[in-house]
Order: C-alpha cells, then structure tokens, then sequence
C-alpha cells in the first residue's frame, strides 16, 4: 500500500471562479468586521491609512517618494495623508538626513498608538503569513499577481 499522496489536480477556472465568488464576500465581511482600536478611533482612519500604517509598521522610516511608489499614489497624496496623520500624532515626519529636500515618515513613538496600530495590523499579516508561507516564492507571487489583476478588473469600486 502506497502512503504517497495523489498529485493535487488543481482547478479548472470555471472551479476556481466559483470557489472565489464564495470567499471573496466572506473575506469582505471579516474585514468590515475588524473594529478599529480605541485608541485609534478618533483619528478616522479610512483603509488607505490601514495600507500606509502597513508599509510604515513592516518597512520602518519611509521617504514619502518610496510610500508614493508603494501604495500607487501620486506623493502630494501621501503627503497629504502624513501631514494629517502626523497632525494628529500618528507619525511623524522629519528631514533625510543624507538629502534635506526629502522628508521621511515613521509611526509615532507613542507606545500606546504605536501598540494599538501594531496589533490592529497582526492579525492580517498573521493571516497572510500562514497563508504563503507553505507557498514557493514563485507560487507567493502568482497569488499577488492574481489579487491584483483581478483589483484591477473589478468595475464600479468605490476608489
């Protein structure tokens, strides 16, 4: 008796679009239902700010070009969204030391802020990270590839 494993046959597309169309709204909903901690509730953080707060918690101190690039925006937008962040103590922003005319971000060294805006964050990186870490880097990036064309196919998204 054989104890190797059947090969996994995959899905056809037709399979796959139907298992999508089933988890996607799960997935929406679990999202929605991710309350925003106390501690940062007054701020109004809208999910372009949950992205920001992202790249900031995983890549530390950020030029704003670099969070531009990330987060495809143009930099007057990320601008705008340091410079209202950092008015109300979520960032801060100071000059590059190595290029004056660059300004570069980071999350506020407020422990409890700073606290509040790690563990809202875990859980979805905790996710994800048990999600691709079975994943060859290859299969890693089709899965990125795969959410962001079909982002970029959805019609009528609030954005």
């Amino acid at each position: 008796m054989s104890t190797e494993q059947p090969a996994d046959p995959g899905l056809s597309s037709d399979d796959a679009i139907r298992a999508m169309l089933l988890l996607m709204p799960r997935v929406a909903a679990r999202l929605k239902r991710i309350s925003v901690p106390e501690r940062l509730r007054s701020f109004n953080l809208a999910p372009r700010h949950l992205s920001l707060l992202s790249y900031l918690l995983f890549d530390g101190p950020t030029p704003v070009s670099r969070l531009a690039a990330c987060l495809e925006v143009a930099p007057t937008t990320v601008s705008l969204m340091v410079s209202d962040l950092t008015k109300q103590g979520v960032l801060q922003r100071r000059a590059d030391p190595d290029d004056g005319r660059r300004t570069i971000v980071s999350i506020t060294e407020d422990e409890e802020t700073r606290s509040a805006i790690e563990g809202w964050l875990a859980g979805g990186a905790d996710a994800w990270r048990a999600a691709f870490e079975p994943l060859s880097p290859e299969e890693r990036a089709v899965v990125v590839r795969t959410i962001g064309v079909y982002e970029s196919g959805t019609v009528g998204d609030a954005d």
